[in-house]
């Protein structure tokens, strides 16, 4: 019986979990099932299918369903399972750079930083290394508490509270970026370490190739904080940060700047040099340019420490007080031994906005600049006897500078910034990077657009074409409008406009061509800054009025003599680290800017030593025996008085410019612009004659080669695409001889000459103007005769026996020129005096017993006069 029960119950068991099972098979059909109802329901094409469960509707109930979260809790895991794997891999790659800042390694890298910078041909310009054992690192004992505490006031106000890394910080950039205020940046003290010791090379990054270095930046932040204490790391800091002077850490800015310790700093010191690393460049105290924004970021380190409590505000306040500036030691304390100062600190700021503030402080490098030691040594010797004369000083003017370039490389050879770098007041603010107004000396781009192809069915130019110096201009100048000289010469070429500095055709020309073409050709030819600081500039500019960079000046007139080829100015020709990597290599750019044609147009106009003789003579400079150059000079004015006097000279192999003037922009009382002559004609024939003839650079007889295409028409050149019968007519017109004006009813036949002349229309005034030939003006009537002006008068007598022959003569409104006698045929020239007077003389006519004299007499206007009498036996 017990038996049957157990056996009865065996099956209920089993019925039990088979029931179980159908239920679990059941909810696993209905989910297949309605999965299946719902593929059913999907459009049949896949494509249409696809974009059919793209559906927002259809997406967001499928990741609210069960099949969804569990989807989405799967993808969950394994990105945070893969990041895990990532971030440990990437810890674990970067890591292996953390042994360079380790604490024990910090002063060998100081010490490393020595850059030395050289000539083209090896000569040492300076060995770049502050004051010898000053540049050490130093312990976190033997910083000034001032300093430290300015450091993380302005730089990192939580860097005690984090590790490494700071969400809060960034987030407070980002909100001090959109208020305008920069105090602080988004990176920790720690990142910003990070940055100095291993990431300035990568620093110049942007973009996505940044986010790499940003990760990296990070790690090591994180991994740093977690190695060393705060103290250790801000010790680091400090003894790593760019300070703006040649040299980084705390102890050689405050050797450099004041003379003493980082343990001696006070208050007003501390906050003025934690103040410089956030701009080295910008608040290097000797960037003059920068002690304005300087001192205002000192007083934001101030306020930033009181805000921290570090100090008190009267305690501010008397620090912001302290005239710090007043009290930097002199900048040539720093730059013993130094050659071509200008050049080679020039050449500092330069890497450092290329190669990064930090690689540059920290130095190491062995920087090769295009400077020739041997043109500079000229320029120098130049400069100094050309002072030494007293000519300029006579003058008013106490200061110059000149750069010399390469024209076939674009290298500057040779940069003076100043009369003496060591002269007081001035002598080490480099003008060859100033800007400077380059008067007249701006033409010769102006013309060059002028010449260029302005397309057909429009007026061309050419160096005999006509553009009238007169007084049109004021209605669409603006203003009065004169030249240098006060006067109007009229119809004159375009080649005695440029050749003697006329500003009207100057500003006629940029007007026929357009301000904005003229502009980008001034601008594409090397003076990339002209006219970009003022807020509007118009026909002005034609003649000099906005500002260039002479560095830039010189490379345009290169611009002009590699007929028209443009190549960036440069002053490295490489710089190698301390590991012989190249950061920095010269390379050879060119571009076309001016048509070939136009630049020789404007070579051979400014190397016409005819054509420039009236403005200036050719003295010395201007004119360099036995070295052909193209030259322009350039005068500005202040208030109507002379203020800046320009020459530029060049040739195939070289160009230099000359500016002189006065640092304070006064005004200098010369405008002969000719006056830096000496300098440039000795430079020039040193550098051509000594140095290029030797090295087979140049030779005496080198000078532009003349592109094909060019029109020579009557000794004038015009560019291919000028139309002679659609820009001129040839015309005859009668001159007076005398005055070379036109004849009128008064001028005497004998003073009239008939000249053929070119006529034009006037771009401005739409009227017919001439342009004179041989001197001749077809603008103006003869106004050296009129019809009541004194004639001369002659009469003629003979002896009674026939021997002696008498003339008697007066002068009248001009001097005599002749007085001839004929005797039967025979002319006697008889001399003269002023006034009147009277000649005689023997007949000579032997046994005859008859003879006739007539008298003839001329003055220097054309008129003559004449007497006969008949003598017989």
């Amino acid at each position: 019986m017990s038996k049957l029960k157990k056996a009865s119950k065996r099956p209920r068991a089993m019925k039990v979990y088979s029931n179980l099972s159908t239920k679990r098979r059941t909810k696993k059909d209905v989910r297949s099932r309605k999965h299946a109802e719902y593929l059913a329901t999907l459009p049949k094409h896949p494509v249409k299918r696809f974009f059919y469960r793209l559906h927002p509707k259809r997406v967001a109930k499928y990741w609210f369903s069960r099949r969804g979260a569990l989807m989405a809790l799967k993808l969950t895991g394994a990105m945070i399972l893969l990041t895990v794997v990532m971030v440990a891999g990437v810890f674990a790659y970067f890591r292996k750079d953390l042994e360079a800042v380790r604490p024990g390694k910090i002063s060998e890298h100081v010490q490393t930083t020595v850059t030395t910078y050289y000539d083209r041909n090896g000569e040492k310009l300076w060995e770049d290394k502050g004051e010898g054992d000053y540049w050490v690192a130093v312990n976190f004992d033997q910083i000034s508490d001032d300093m430290k505490h300015a450091t993380v006031a302005i730089e990192d106000k939580d860097f005690y509270k984090h590790d490494g890394f700071s969400v809060t910080g960034i987030i407070r950039s980002l909100f001090n970026n959109a208020r305008g205020n920069s105090v602080q940046g988004g990176s920790t003290l720690t990142q910003q370490l990070v940055k100095q010791v291993f990431l300035a090379d990568e620093a110049h990054n942007r973009g996505i190739n940044g986010i790499p270095r940003k990760i990296k930046e990070i790690i090591l932040a994180i991994e740093i904080e977690r190695m060393y204490t705060k103290d250790q790391i801000l010790n680091l800091y400090l003894n790593e940060s760019p300070y703006g002077g040649p040299r980084n850490g705390v102890e050689s800015a405050a050797q450099t700047y004041f003379k003493k310790s980082a343990k001696d700093l006070t208050l007003a010191e501390s906050a003025m040099i934690a103040a410089i690393p956030n701009q080295p460049g910008l608040y290097d105290p000797y960037n003059i340019e920068g002690h304005e924004p300087l001192i205002a970021r000192q007083h934001k380190v101030l306020d930033s420490m009181v805000e921290m409590g570090n100090i008190t505000q009267k305690q501010a306040d008397e620090a912001k007080k302290q005239p710090v500036i007043d009290s930097l030691q002199p900048l040539q304390d720093q730059l013993q031994d130094i050659k071509a100062p200008h050049f080679v600190l020039m050449v500092r700021d330069q890497l450092r906005k290329e190669l990064t503030p930090a690689v540059v402080g920290r130095g190491g490098l062995k920087v090769t600049t295009t400077l020739d030691k041997r043109i500079q040594d000229k320029l120098e010797q130049a400069t100094t006897s050309f002072f030494d004369s007293g000519r300029p000083e006579a003058y008013g003017i106490s200061n110059t500078s000149s750069v010399v370039e390469d024209v076939k490389t674009g290298q500057i050879v040779a940069l003076l910034g100043s009369r003496n770098f060591n002269y007081p007041g001035f002598g080490q603010d480099n003008a060859a990077t100033s800007f400077i107004q380059p008067g007249s000396s701006i033409k010769p781009f102006v013309y060059a657009e002028l010449f260029s192809n302005h397309g057909t069915g429009v007026q061309n130019y050419g160096s005999g074409s006509v553009l009238a110096d007169d007084n049109t201009m004021r209605s669409i100048y603006g203003a009065p409008l004169s030249n240098w000289d006060g006067r109007f010469m009229n119809g004159i070429t375009v080649r005695k406009a440029l050749a003697l500095s006329r500003n009207v055709p100057a500003v006629k020309a940029m007007y026929v061509s357009g301000v904005d073409e003229t502009m980008k050709l001034i601008r594409d030819s090397g003076n990339t800054n002209y006219c970009t600081r003022e807020e509007s500039y118009g026909l002005s500019s034609a003649i000099g009025a906005c500002g260039v960079l002479q560095v830039e000046h010189t490379n345009a007139f290169s611009t002009l003599a590699r007929m028209g080829v443009e190549k960036p100015y440069s002053t490295v020709l490489e710089v190698k680290n301390s590991q012989g990597e190249t950061l920095k290599k010269y390379t050879d750019q060119s571009k076309q800017v001016i048509d070939p044609q136009a630049a020789y147009i404007v070579n051979d106009i400014l190397g016409d030593a005819n054509a420039r003789a009236a403005l200036h003579g050719n003295p010395y400079g201007i004119n360099i025996p036995g070295v052909k150059t193209s030259t322009k000079t350039g005068t500005t004015d202040k208030d109507s008085r002379p203020k800046d006097l320009w020459i530029a000279s060049y040739s195939p192999a070289l160009a230099m410019t000359t500016w002189l003037g006065n640092s304070d922009n006064t005004i200098i009382a010369s405008s002969n612009s000719a006056l830096a002559g000496p300098v440039i004609g000795d430079v020039m024939t040193f550098a051509h004659t000594e140095i290029y003839a030797k090295e087979g650079k140049w030779t005496a007889s080198d000078w532009f080669a003349q592109p094909a295409g060019l029109q020579n028409i009557k000794g004038e050149l015009y560019p291919s695409w000028y139309n002679k019968a659609q820009s001129s007519s040839q015309e005859k017109m009668t001159f007076d001889r005398v005055s070379k004006k036109k004849a009128t009813s008064c001028t005497p036949e004998a003073a009239k000459i008939e000249v053929e002349i070119t006529g034009v229309i006037d771009p401005i005034t739409k009227k017919k103007v001439y342009s004179t030939q041989d001197g001749y003006d077809p603008n103006a009537d003869d106004d050296a005769h009129s019809c009541s002006d004194a004639k001369p008068t002659v009469s003629v007598s003979v002896s009674p026996n026939g021997k002696k022959v008498t003339v008697s003569y007066s002068q009248g409104k001009f001097a005599l020129s002749s007085l001839t006698a004929t005797i039967n045929g025979t002319v006697r020239t008889l001399s003269t005096s002023s006034g009147s007077g009277s000649v005689s003389f023997d007949s000579n006519v032997g046994s005859a017993e008859s003879f006739t004299v007539t008298a003839t007499i001329t003055d220097d206007g054309f008129y003559s006069a004449s007497a006969q009498t008949a003598w017989s036996d």
